[in-house]
């Protein structure tokens, strides 16, 4: 499937496609392409909408690819949802969606420096109460689409339901790491404001606090703890990550002549965040370093954890045996990244887009 030769007018063009295909990305182009390799464009839409719109399409790209690397097998016989996944421990769905910039607040691509005052400041507040917004507003929207389409198809209704969502819904979106998306399934929310502005009061880290709703600008109130309520108990869990972001292919492309350097942020013990400064051909990283997969502690068809269970990848689950919950790997996981590239643009055959 070629999905950078333009099928559109220049000016159609989304902001992030045209960036990727300057000269000076080819090998980040092969790289993507390497993840694509076997994906099906079902209903003919797949590449005009990936010119188009980008990020839902990169993010159903970067599943399928995440997928491959757990040697999953995928069925392909139904239109809807998104996946039908079948792995050693049982067979699941798996619909994918994407948070977006509310109207008339700034999108994620027209973003004017590497990172915003607030979270350069260390107020993490501002950046994590539009993503719990942004965030319980999609989540909600695909549940509603379960309970009125999904559940009725054979192949969906006796299995795990699992949402996929990539917040995209701001700049910096990349900084949030866990705490939008913690607060809005578990209201449980790391106030990491609240410790940056004197840690001495908190020895053990960021304290966690249930804030039960956030208010929007016109003064809703947008309920957090979702999975305590009855009609989410369908949601199986929610597999989330904010670094499944064009800087993913980025550093995975190995024979890139980019220069630069990447700036990540990993767990530590205890979960605690360690920080890394290193040359992009340096940094190491996995395809599913960044994912968190959360557990519906209420789910009626739940997921088992043995599916995802690998290094890096943090999941967040109620042990009943033990009556406690459990956060796998968040002492190695990939928390947030950034990278900056000085891209050497050189000349490349005409087919190298292909």
């Amino acid at each position: 499937m070629d999905i950078f030769s333009p099928l559109v007018a220049d000016d159609q063009l989304h902001a992030n496609f045209k960036s990727i295909i300057s000269p000076s990305m080819h090998a980040e182009r092969a790289e993507l392409v390497r993840w694509l390799d076997g994906f099906p464009d079902r209903d003919g839409k797949f590449v005009k909408e990936f010119q188009t719109t980008f990020n839902s399409s990169f993010w159903e790209i970067y599943l399928f690819a995440l997928f491959n690397t757990y040697g999953f097998e995928l069925d392909w016989a139904h239109a809807s949802p998104d996946f039908h996944v079948k792995s050693q421990f049982g067979d699941f769905i798996v619909e994918a969606t994407t948070a977006n910039a509310a109207v008339g607040k700034p999108a994620e691509w027209e973003k004017k420096v590497p990172i915003g005052e607030a979270v350069a400041a260390k107020d993490f507040w501002p950046l994590n109460k539009e993503a719990m917004i942004r965030l319980a507003n999609a989540i909600r929207a695909k549940a509603q689409k379960y309970a009125q389409s999904y559940v009725r198809l054979d192949h969906v209704k006796t299995r795990p339901f699992v949402l996929a969502i990539a917040p995209f819904e701001q700049p910096d979106f990349q900084y949030q790491y866990d705490r939008a998306i913690r607060a809005v399934l578990y209201d449980d929310y790391v106030d990491e404001t609240a410790y940056c502005k004197n840690p001495d009061r908190f020895p053990d880290g960021p304290p966690s606090v249930k804030l039960g709703f956030v208010e929007k600008e016109n003064g809703a109130e947008v309920p957090l703890g979702i999975f305590n309520a009855e009609e989410y108990r369908d949601v199986s869990a929610v597999l989330f990550s904010c670094t499944a972001t064009w800087g993913k292919v980025e550093v995975m492309a190995q024979a890139s002549q980019n220069l630069g350097f990447v700036a990540a942020t990993w767990g530590g013990p205890g979960g605690k965040p360690r920080g890394s400064m290193l040359p992009r051909g340096q940094h190491s990283e996995t395809l599913e370093d960044g994912v968190q997969v959360f557990h519906n502690p209420n789910a009626i068809r739940p997921l088992d954890p043995q599916i995802f269970r690998r290094p890096g990848v943090v999941q967040h689950y109620f042990d009943e045996h033990t009556s406690a919950w459990i956060h796998e790997e968040r002492d190695r996981c990939l928390h947030s990244r950034m990278v900056n590239s000085m891209r050497i643009i050189r000349d490349e055959p005409e087919s190298a887009v292909s």
